[in-house]
């Protein structure tokens, strides 16, 4: 390859579309790179192809990337049992695998530039810039950016450009911002960015209610330390798992969502988001966490996801603080064994059954049933606990 090279994260989407033959008549040979974290079918991975060709790219890759937004996104994000700001599960987490892999391509063709398809305007800006100045020295190039400041509306803008020689744009594509993978879907765009009631046609993974089955849906999920192994039983591979997942409760409209947040670069987000798979998943290790650690460890945990979290929305995936917290997160789920049956009739998902040797339960004593323990003790560990309350009563009462 050529010093002119330069490798494109690529999706096939409106703004990774543009980049190919902007950058070309920057004088560079593209290379575009679609990292598959999930979502698509071989019928889209050959269009994703095909349309990287069309549009001038030298070459085009595809790499797997499911296992690996599984490992290093799904397994501590469920074992965490929190999402940003109690709203959003993460679906961007993809970003940091696209961008890894797309240096690695770099290594192998010797070249130092990258290119990606983020504007100006979002927090995936910031996602892919600060993991390639993480992971190496590589010179970044954002088309989508570049033309940002010269440009008021910058889709119409591109859907001209492409046009204009001749390549046509898909009509949901010029509409909406549409990311798909393993996690879900997020769509953003159209009426959703004008704060109005996003229309059917936003919905890729989840059913309107008028299209729910009538009876209950079942399903049980095994856990290993934390970690998802077994669906109905059977072991399942993490991406696989989390795929059936999506389909199954995806029929009841499970994990359909809207998300407005306090962006990174200080902006009000609004997206609509899809999550079946992942939403049972946090359901169902939730009602078993809670069940087999102690008080203190429920209390205190969230805290530390929290921050993972904060610190994987905001773009610092390869920050050390983070790889800390993991090893904490990763410690508590020693414990966190056994199964959980999840049921729905529509809407949301609830943990009905759990099964697990470590529920820290006793036969002597069942709470508000009976106990092992007699009055007497029980009058004195009230005392004993409320005494600092009441003595503050008692002296400071305004009685002689």
């Amino acid at each position: 390859m050529s010093s002119n090279t330069v490798v494109l994260a690529f999706s096939g989407g409106l703004d990774t579309s543009f980049c190919v033959p902007y950058l070309k008549e920057k004088g560079l040979d593209v290379v575009t790179l679609f990292v598959d974290t999930g979502g698509v079918d071989d019928e889209e991975r050959a269009y994703i192809e095909a349309r990287a060709i069309e549009l001038g790219a030298v070459a085009h890759h595809t790499v797997d990337g499911g296992d690996d937004i599984w490992e290093e996104v799904v397994v501590p994000l469920v074992q965490g049992g929190e999402i940003y700001q109690q709203q959003y599960p993460l679906l961007c987490s993809d970003r940091y695998i696209i961008v890894r892999k797309s240096l690695q391509l770099c290594r192998e063709l010797g070249t130092k530039k990258f290119a990606h398809g983020c504007t100006g305007m979002g927090n995936d800006q910031v996602r892919f810039d600060l993991t390639v100045k993480t992971l190496g020295d590589f010179e970044i190039l954002a088309p989508i950016r570049d033309i940002q400041q010269d440009h008021g509306n910058v889709r119409e803008y591109e859907k001209a450009f492409l046009e204009e020689r001749g390549f046509s744009t898909r009509a949901k594509a010029s509409r909406y911002t549409i990311n798909e993978n393993l996690l879900g879907v997020t769509t953003s765009g159209s009426e959703v960015d004008e704060w109005e009631a996003p229309g059917d046609e936003t919905y890729q993974l989840t059913a309107h209610p008028s299209q729910w089955p009538r009876e209950a849906l079942r399903a049980s999920i095994t856990f290993e330390e934390g970690v998802a192994v077994a669906l109905d039983g059977e072991a399942i591979a993490g991406p696989e798992l989390i795929s059936v997942l999506n389909k199954r409760f995806g029929a009841y409209g499970v994990g359909r969502g809207y998300y407005t947040g306090d962006t990174t670069v200080g902006l009000k987000g609004r997206i609509v988001f899809e999550a079946p798979g992942l939403t049972c998943l946090l359901a169902a290790h939730r009602a078993l966490e809670e069940a087999v650690s102690t008080g203190y460890q429920n209390q205190f945990k969230p805290v530390v996801a929290q921050k993972w979290v904060e610190l994987v929305y905001k773009g610092f995936f390869y920050e050390p603080l983070k790889f800390d917290l993991e090893a904490y997160i990763e410690s508590s789920q020693i414990f966190v064994n056994g199964t959980v049956t999840l049921e729905t009739w529509g809407g949301k998902v609830s943990a009905v059954k759990i099964d697990s040797p470590h529920i820290l339960r006793r036969a002597g004593a069942v709470y508000a049933q009976s106990a092992d323990w007699n009055v007497t003790e029980a009058e004195g560990f009230i005392k004993l606990l409320g005494q600092s309350s009441t003595l503050h009563a008692l002296v400071n009462s305004d009685e002689d």
